[in-house]
């Protein structure tokens, strides 16, 4: 409780300060700091349905958890994830929250129609990166490397084109998110932690940003790459150098769709520390230097892209945002997505880290709370920790200023389940207390990137 309560002060006071520094002098360039928002209440054809599924998730998500057979579970998980994302969009109304969102002039889809000559343009990337360069890319193309450009074109190509194509296709995959987490929860022997921790992964408050952004996507595939390799692992799975491979391949498409997704390294690490092995290290390789080898053929070199970028970033107001404002109130916004459920998680796990040593119930409710022993228990806190690290280590690079809300989903999607922590009488009160997080957020705020 004692965590949670710090996290709403924090946001409290990145809230008023930025309110005051954006008003004195107007360096943040966010209207309703520390969120890249506006004021703007506001119901839509979502509104009931959200207002639905969270009732119905709150009340029967944590029995119905506990009781679904883990296949089941896992795309159920999926399944009303994906309504909760799809509800929360359509609060904005259909095309200003899912057929318009990634249409802007700073979004993928403006210069899906530069690709019609992949090879040729992949070549030529770098040299449209800067803003004083010819022709030069629009805000997330130019901030991102070409994988991910490339998923919209490839959309476009399949007859897949247009804006609500894609916002269908960046909430599908980003609410499968959820199943990779619970995935690797059970691959690190925490099955019952797992179930527990379910229902905060299906109603994070972040589905608020998952639908629609690729933000959402490029947080799947950094979670199915970790899903895949601590199956292979701890041997989970039937073929463990093909999980491996596949891991390897997507955190190489990782590293191709955000610059900051490299940071997933430290979870990747992590992974293999915690099982103790390095088996899956050689097919994991394998299938990240495959695609490697795949744009370097293409002609893109990502350290020379990523040092334009740099220069790219600071070419616009990341000059003017004081990193002294941003380097904390950007953790701020993890109250909000990641919810207050996580942070009391977290902070039970830090205040009581013997429990998860030793093997007694992280519940704490003589053994009735659900929960797992506590050393599989420890490992996959462990594990969520090393996301931590990873989230810290792009706060202190300072570029990540402002927007971490959307920028930060990767990591955030993780933290939800730490609540598997929480005592079990006390769930359902937290679970409820991060859906209506995200609905007031959805319906009193107007979200923009």
């Amino acid at each position: 409780m004692s965590a949670a309560g710090a996290g709403v002060l924090l946001y409290l006071v990145a809230s008023v300060a930025g309110a005051l520094i954006e008003r004195y002098d107007g360096t943040l360039h966010v209207s309703w700091a520390p969120l890249l928002a506006e004021w703007r209440p506001h119901l839509g054809p979502g509104t009931v349905p959200a207002l639905l599924v969270a009732a119905l998730a709150v009340a029967y998500g944590p029995g119905l958890a506990a009781r679904l057979s883990w296949r089941r579970l896992v795309w159920g998980s999926w399944a009303v994830a994906m309504a909760w994302i799809w509800s929360l969009a359509l609060v904005d109304g259909w095309q200003r929250g899912v057929a318009d969102r990634l249409t802007t002039r700073h979004e993928y889809l403006s210069a899906v129609d530069r690709f019609q000559d992949i090879p040729a343009t992949l070549r030529d990337f770098t040299h449209h990166i800067l803003m004083n360069s010819p022709d030069y890319w629009p805000t997330h193309i130019a901030g991102h490397p070409p994988a991910a450009v490339l998923t919209f074109v490839g959309l476009d190509r399949i007859g897949l084109g247009g804006g609500a194509w894609a916002s269908a296709f960046c909430i599908t995959t980003g609410a499968s998110t959820a199943a990779a987490v619970l995935v690797t929860m059970r691959a690190l022997g925490a099955e019952r932690a797992a179930r527990a921790a379910a229902p905060f992964l299906v109603l994070a408050p972040a589905a608020v940003w998952i639908g629609a952004s690729a933000d959402g996507y490029f947080a799947a595939v950094a979670a199915w790459a970790l899903a895949l390799l601590t199956l292979a692992a701890t041997r989970t799975v039937r073929a463990p150098w093909a999980a491996a491979s596949g891991a390897g391949l997507l955190l190489g498409l990782a590293m191709y769709l955000s610059y900051g997704l490299t940071l997933m390294a430290v979870p990747a690490v992590a992974v293999l520390l915690i099982a103790r092995t390095a088996r899956p290290l050689p097919f994991a390789l394998l299938g990240f230097a495959a695609v490697t080898a795949v744009f370097l053929l293409a002609g893109f070199r990502w350290w020379e892209a990523y040092d334009l970028l740099v220069e790219r970033y600071y070419q616009g107001v990341a000059r003017e945002r004081p990193y002294g404002y941003w380097v904390w109130a950007n953790l701020s916004t993890l109250v909000v997505t990641a919810g207050l459920a996580s942070l009391a998680g977290l902070g039970r796990a830090l205040r009581r880290p013997s429990r998860l040593r030793r093997g007694r119930k992280p519940g704490g409710d003589g053994g009735t709370d659900g929960g797992t022993d506590g050393g599989t228990d420890g490992r996959f806190v462990l594990l969520v920790g090393a996301v931590l690290l990873a989230l810290v280590i792009a706060d202190l690079s300072g570029m990540s200023k402002a927007e971490t809300e959307r920028i930060w989903l990767p990591f955030a999607l993780w933290l939800p389940a730490l609540a598997a922590l929480l005592p079990v009488r006390d769930r359902r009160g937290w679970l409820a207390t991060g859906a209506c997080t995200a609905l007031l957020v959805n319906h009193l705020l107007l979200t923009n990137w």
